[in-house]
């Protein structure tokens, strides 16, 4: 499989002289090409701070990144804004919207400001709109929409432009749990339908156990790594719980919130697994194994299978 992203021992350090913080220690990971990955720990683990300097964002303090084979880390301030806008999709958690264009506007904007061709942009408009389910909202502006309706906007925003990666950022923290489920039914719908790679943090298990793979951070480092292989959402969501109690990260969800009634965790069945490691290690699956889409069994129903 291609590797989409490569994260090459990187270090970051914040603040100076007798007060420096290290918030990534020395991190390394890859990103297929095709993957949906998902980035949980607790808070101070390093989850935003790694989304920052792959979205260029900010610079790393040693090490390097490569995104389709390309050093970010040796790019220009000018090449990379090019490079951002060509390659890379986001969605964040508060939509960024512009609020004077139309949906239809603020989703083509991208295409825009590459200067794409009018035929072009329209034909992908119509395109990415219709599978993300807001071609009936083009002519509406964002205040006249739901919070699920523009978040679903910011998505068909962010994939228009055909990006390597696209990366969110806690993109259901100002959802409901009914658009939640919904946001992420749209997040596997750009995966499968479009290959989008897809980077995504989160601090929810349900909405990380929609993801082929989630990558545990604690520290400014990978302290763990799970496979969704065949499983059912239902047994990732139930691993997730599982090394997060292990982690002894924060609770799954924030104080007030509760999950979705149907997805409520049960306790583990005696002898299930969690698939601990990466490639090679114990748990993990063989390579091209255990990475493929979720098929069929998108519902929480069915019986917790074991790695």
């Amino acid at each position: 499989m291609e590797k989409v992203l490569e994260v090459r021992n990187v270090t970051k350090y914040y603040g100076g002289g007798s007060v420096v913080a290290k918030a990534l220690d020395g991190i390394s990971l890859s990103v297929e090409k095709g993957e949906f990955t998902a980035v949980m720990g607790p808070s101070g683990s390093g989850k935003s701070t790694l989304l920052n300097v792959i979205a260029t964002i900010d610079r790393v303090s040693a090490g390097e990144i490569l995104l389709r084979g390309k050093r970010l880390t040796e790019m220009k301030e000018k090449e990379l804004s090019v490079f951002r806008r060509d390659q890379l999709g986001f969605v964040f958690q508060e939509y960024n919207l512009l609020d004077t264009l139309t949906v239809g506007e603020n989703i083509v904007l991208p295409l825009n400001l590459r200067r794409a061709d009018y035929q072009e942009s329209r034909k992908k408009l119509e395109q990415v709109s219709e599978a993300l389910e807001v071609a009936d909202q083009l002519d509406k502006f964002p205040g006249e929409l739901s919070g699920g309706q523009r978040q679903r906007a910011a998505c068909a925003r962010a994939i228009i432009t055909d990006p390597a990666l696209v990366l969110a950022d806690e993109p259901t923290g100002a959802l409901d749990s009914r658009n939640s489920k919904k946001l992420m039914e749209t997040f596997r719908s750009m995966n499968r339908a479009f290959g989008s790679t897809i980077l995504m943090v989160t601090h929810d298990p349900v909405v990380g156990s929609y993801a082929d793979r989630v990558l545990f951070l604690k520290d400014g480092k990978v302290w763990n790594e799970l496979y969704r292989g065949d499983r059912s959402r239902q047994a990732v969501y139930r691993e997730i719980m599982a090394v997060s109690a292990a982690l002894g990260g924060e609770g799954a969800f924030m104080e007030g919130e509760e999950p979705l009634a149907a997805e409520t965790a049960a306790p583990m069945p005696e002898g299930t697994s969690v698939c601990y490691g990466g490639p090679g290690m114990e748990g993990a699956p063989a390579a091209g194994e255990g990475r493929g889409l979720m098929g069929k069994d998108a519902s929480m129903e069915g019986e917790v299978s074991k790695c």
